[in-house]
């Protein structure tokens, strides 16, 4: 069975060194880099399994390389996670919403950030695939996931991995009402670190992407979320 490779990217030596010995123990392959730029290079030449990613790095900052990552057609799909002494819910938010998998608030227990890597690598590999036939016409609006594509009147529109997951979540039952938890579980995966607020904003990010489109996507308060029926 080949062994997964983790791509580590975190500017101070001590923290990642510790990372590395860490996962080595468990049997993963590990792959470093002290910056951003190095980081994404390296990602050219190998693309891993999982990126750690920490989130005050000199030069590019994390947030800018995970952005990149999820606009790359390449990477899009490669989990990231965070490792952030940031604690507040504003910069965990802002990397959910990047297409982030999950995040650690340092200091943390490399126990916890193996759990954590581990965990994310089992949803990653279970997720459920939407079958690449499947295209999903409705309103003005044509979901293809086998070209992972969304047209709104004949016009493509650039969503993350993670948005088109959620889109094509609620499109598929159009009428239907789900809670966010509802809506995390289908689109990552039971036991999904998020707060209520992160699906918020991850669904307000998405209505603007899809412009007039996104009032389809209709809020049913104290409940959850529902694509609107034709």
């Amino acid at each position: 069975m080949t062994k997964p490779n983790i791509l580590v990217i975190e500017d101070e030596e001590d923290i990642r060194e510790l990372v590395k010995y860490n996962l080595q123990r468990e049997n993963f392959v590990v792959l470093e880099a002290d910056s951003g730029e190095a980081g994404l290079k390296m990602v050219e030449r190998t693309t891993p399994d999982l990126i750690l990613l920490d989130l005050m790095l000199p030069g590019m900052d994390g947030l800018e390389v995970c952005r990149i990552l999820k606009r790359d057609v390449r990477t899009q799909n490669v989990p990231v996670v965070m490792m952030t002494a940031r604690g507040e819910e504003s910069d965990i938010v802002t990397g959910l919403e990047l297409g982030a998998a999950d995040y650690v608030v340092k200091p943390f227990s490399p126990k916890v950030l193996v759990a954590r890597a581990k965990a994310v690598l089992r949803r990653n590999s279970s997720a459920p695939e939407l079958a690449p036939d499947d295209v999903l016409r409705i309103h003005d609006m044509v979901i293809h996931p086998g070209r992972h594509e969304v047209l709104v009147k004949d016009k493509p529109v650039d969503l993350t991995a993670t948005e088109f997951r959620m889109l094509h979540f609620l499109a598929r039952r159009p009428g239907w009402v789900f809670t966010r938890y509802q809506i995390v579980d289908a689109v990552h995966g039971e036991d999904y670190p998020v707060t209520e607020r992160s699906i918020d904003v991850q669904i307000v990010g998405l209505r603007r992407k899809l412009k007039r489109a996104g009032n389809y996507i209709e809020t049913v308060r104290s409940v959850g979320y529902r694509f609107r029926d034709k």
